[in-house]
């Protein structure tokens, strides 16, 4: 049996969801792009329509498989990093809009534990600042703002997790509830030194462990599509946060090397091999990617929030009619 030339690569992010095939050289044969939209329920409250990100990235891998006429031989996910969405286990309905990574309503509760002296404790088992950029306390408010969410997930009738977790589960059938160690890294819930969700951490937040994916490699098995989506059963094998997944596309896979890109933020990377390196300067330590049997890569991360997406937010607001807001 002669395996596809194909792969396909989902990148969903913050401002649009988008399908690339790649061949084995590493080619971009086709590409399909959709924009998402944006809502501000209040001033730096961020939102996305989570079914609006599910049905524009199945609608992008859907076309770009139509360009090819043939599944590819493995499907790899990468995405806006920290956005967060709750859903329920028995029939994958969503309970809120997605919270994004922008999103600031949990300032107040993240200035109480700062406060109170926790940050030091989180930063040494995180690499991360205690900030509402971040996943741990947009999980906190949706249990305790959405009705009966508490309840339901000490029940163990709830699941919650990033975009690539959440389109997931949606391209399995339900079948698996998993995310890849670049975006646990990035929850304030995850321990980057053991690899695994921190009990002390989850207690702080106030969040069951039985609500959260199990993490996986970078490259692992992720499952398999549920045919009736793309036309066949198609392995998934690969899921990295957006920032991660640049730094191994632009090859930076030595301790030294460093990359900068530009999207809806500025965002960079600096390969620091296998030791999780601490700033004295602001940046943040975290997970850069995990492979099979090889000890877990650190590196340190700084990043502007709003670059491309201003481009974006002066087309829409000023009435410009270029095509130059690319900005993903």
């Amino acid at each position: 049996m002669t395996l596809s030339p194909y792969l396909l690569a989902i990148d969903q992010g913050t401002t649009s969801s988008r399908a690339i095939v790649f061949d084995r050289l590493g080619n971009n044969c086709i590409t399909s792009q959709k924009e998402l939209s944006q809502i501000y329920p209040a001033d730096g409250w961020v939102e996305h329509d989570p079914e609006e990100i599910w049905q524009t990235t199945l609608a992008v891998c859907r076309e770009s498989l139509s360009a090819i006429e043939q599944s590819p031989v493995a499907i790899g996910i990468t995405n806006q990093r920290e956005t967060i969405v709750l859903w329920e286990r028995a029939t994958g309905r969503t309970l809120h809009n997605a919270i994004v990574w922008q999103d600031r309503r949990t300032t107040k509760q993240c200035e109480g534990l700062r406060n109170n002296g926790h940050e030091p404790f989180i930063k040494q088992k995180t690499g991360l600042l205690l900030d509402p950029y971040f996943s741990a306390t947009k999980i906190s408010w949706l249990l305790d703002n959405v009705e009966g969410a508490r309840i339901r997930a000490q029940a163990g009738e709830l699941a919650v997790g990033t975009i690539d977790s959440f389109l997931l589960w949606r391209l399995t059938g339900g079948k698996v509830h998993a995310t890849d160690a670049t975006n646990a890294s990035r929850t304030l819930l995850f321990n980057i030194h053991s690899q695994q969700w921190d009990p002390e951490l989850l207690s702080l937040f106030d969040i069951p462990e039985s609500l959260l994916p199990d993490v996986r490699d970078c490259a692992d098995d992720y499952g398999y599509t549920d045919p009736d989506l793309l036309g066949s059963t198609i392995p998934i094998c690969g899921i990295a946060g957006d920032q991660q997944a640049a730094l191994l596309g632009q090859a930076c896979i030595q301790p030294g090397m460093i990359k900068s890109t530009y999207g809806t933020g500025c965002f960079m990377l600096l390969n620091t091999g296998l030791d999780p390196v601490p700033s004295t300067s602001g940046l943040l330590t975290t997970a850069a990617y995990t492979l099979g049997d090889q000890p877990a890569t650190y590196a340190l991360a700084g990043s502007i929030a709003i670059t491309g997406a201003l481009g974006q937010c002066l087309r829409d607001n000023l009435g410009l009619t270029n095509n130059a807001a690319d900005v993903e």
